[in-house]
């Protein structure tokens, strides 16, 4: 396709001050067939009296209520036609040429529909940020890492990483995705709210034989935490529910009947640890995460029928098949690069 049309789509939520700061980084994207959007998830701060002052050339979706990051992605999508999608967050700063290099890389691989940009810190522009880095991975119980970023370290950017591949997930962060692929899987799931939604995402895109890449070549940086802050309960409480629902909808049969309940061990240790640190917050959040997700068990394993309807080809390259956990707490491995990953 010649010059496919892009939409990036900023989702927001009281994030003027972001909006403010980095969105005229967005307008001085250089592509000729690009529409820029800002979809307000319900605002109470003067974000949409802002956007209309200052940026009255961008089109605003209005949303009646707060639908989270994942429904609010649906609801607004619905009423934008393009060739790609981009969920973009606002607290990211681009660079001019953060488009071309992406569109180039999907356009030219066969069977590929979703991509991200390398992502750098905003405030440390050299190293790698915690939301995606250069492209994501699952390991074999479903704990997510990154090239550049492995449980809570992340690595300084020294060009390791600067080659185009195949990943499992793209960061949520900045996503490009095609507009058609996005509709066929249904989107986001809404029931995730926030965090690892594009991650279940990509592994239903995954289970249906589809690629997912990183361009490094593409470069932008993200603050991480605009909305919700990392040491957030909340944060903790929606990525431990979520990874376990992840797991449940997408992961094989065979897999998942032994390593469901070594992950729920998993994730109790990693409750005791937050204890041992005073981050008895966190310790709460797992403990109310697992409660949750055990009395809404059966409609995951709902969920999981429906899909496995729609399984066709699992591709599981970027699958970690070992412990990302025993390799960095036991094993002292910090960098990607140290994982023998091809």
């Amino acid at each position: 396709m010649t010059n496919p049309r892009v939409a990036v789509v900023i989702l927001n939520f009281n994030t003027r001050n972001w909006l403010e700061k980095l969105l005229p980084s967005v307008l001085q994207t250089q592509y000729d067939n690009l529409e820029i959007i800002i979809a307000d998830n319900a605002s109470t701060d003067d974000s949409v009296a802002f956007l209309s002052k200052q940026y009255s050339q961008l089109r605003i979706i209005k949303l009646e209520k707060n639908y989270g990051f994942a429904g609010g992605y649906n609801e607004c999508l619905k009423q934008v036609e393009a060739d790609y999608f981009v969920l973009l967050n606002s607290d990211v700063e681009v660079t001019p040429n953060w488009v071309q290099p992406v569109i180039d890389l999907l356009e030219n691989t066969p069977n590929a529909v979703a991509c991200q940009p390398k992502i750098l810190a905003y405030n440390q522009k050299e190293q790698f940020e915690y939301a995606g880095a250069a492209g994501g991975y699952l390991d074999t119980f479903a704990y997510p890492f990154c090239r550049g970023r492995i449980i809570d370290q992340t690595e300084e950017d020294k060009g390791q990483y600067n080659d185009a591949r195949e990943v499992f997930w793209a960061s949520g962060a900045a996503m490009f995705i095609r507009a058609d692929k996005y509709r066929d899987v249904g989107g986001l799931d809404a029931r995730f709210f926030a965090h690892m939604e594009e991650i279940d995402l990509c592994w239903r895109l995954k289970n249906k034989g589809y690629k997912i890449l990183v361009q490094p070549q593409a470069v932008v940086y993200h603050v991480g935490g605009g909305t919700l802050s990392r040491q957030n309960p909340r944060k903790t409480f929606l990525n431990f529910h979520n990874c376990l629902a992840m797991m449940v909808k997408n992961m094989p049969s065979g897999q998942l009947w032994w390593k469901l309940p070594f992950r729920l061990l998993l994730d109790d240790l990693a409750a005791i640890v937050f204890l041992f640190y005073g981050n008895w917050r966190d310790m709460l959040a797992v403990f109310k995460a697992h409660i949750r997700f055990t009395m809404q068990i059966g409609y995951w394993f709902n969920k999981r029928e429906e899909l496995k309807k729609q399984t066709t080809q699992r591709n599981t390259t970027g699958v970690y098949h070992k412990s990302i956990v025993f390799d960095f707490f036991i094993r002292k491995k910090r960098k990607f690069s140290s994982l023998g990953i091809k």
